[in-house]
């Protein structure tokens, strides 16, 4: 996270929720011979304690996870650069505004067992969102076909302990400059989905 205080003041439920609708980020673990990490969809509970996860079993993590580990989820939301110029301020430096939230915590496997449900939960929470399709269920599935395919998924579960979140948002320049710089990066901002950070940087123009 970004040392700077004026960018971590969003409160822990505002990040818990830009989480849970991202619902998609890098699970990392210490490995043996270093950092391992996986790109991952997951499921936040209702109380934001708990992510629920499932990984390929080949996936070096089910690896070294054998006893619970601690580990972090990061999660990145919209990102982009933004030029100096953009400001209307002299003596000003590139920078990139971005929005992230790290959920730390322990890491475990669950049973086996545990397998359908989760897959069940998770198909239910992101086919909600494709609403007035019908929703896809595992039950569209031969036994034998989502049987076998659960044999080859892992159901893990993070445990959160800390919540932490960067908004980078311009936030240290002028209300001025900051407006100037969104309009900007709606124009003319590359990275991932620059003009909900043009969006952004204008609704927080009050904080």
């Amino acid at each position: 996270m970004h040392p700077n205080p004026i960018y971590r003041q969003m409160p822990p439920d505002q990040a818990i929720e830009f989480a849970r609708d991202r619902a998609f980020g890098t699970l990392t673990v210490n490995g043996d011979e270093g950092p391992l990490a996986s790109h991952v969809p997951f499921l936040l509970s209702e109380d934001g304690k708990i992510a629920d996860i499932h990984l390929v079993r080949s996936n070096p993590i089910v690896r070294a996870i054998s006893e619970p580990q601690k580990c972090l989820l990061a999660v990145n939301g919209a990102d982009s650069y933004i030029s100096p110029d953009w400001y209307g301020l002299d003596d000003q430096v590139p920078t990139w505004n971005y929005v992230a939230a790290h959920l730390r915590g322990t890491l475990e496997k669950l049973p086996d067992g545990a397998m359908r449900d989760m897959l069940d939960r998770q198909s239910a929470f992101f086919e909600s969102r494709l609403l007035p399709k019908t929703p896809w269920k595992t039950d569209k599935m031969p036994d034998d076909v989502i049987e076998r395919m659960m044999r080859q998924i892992v159901p893990v579960r993070l445990t959160i302990t800390s919540v932490d979140s960067t908004w980078k948002l311009a936030q240290n320049k002028t209300t001025e400059a900051r407006l100037a710089a969104s309009n900007e990066v709606d124009k003319h901002g590359f990275g991932l989905e620059p003009p909900t950070i043009g969006a952004l940087m204008r609704a927080t123009l009050a904080d």
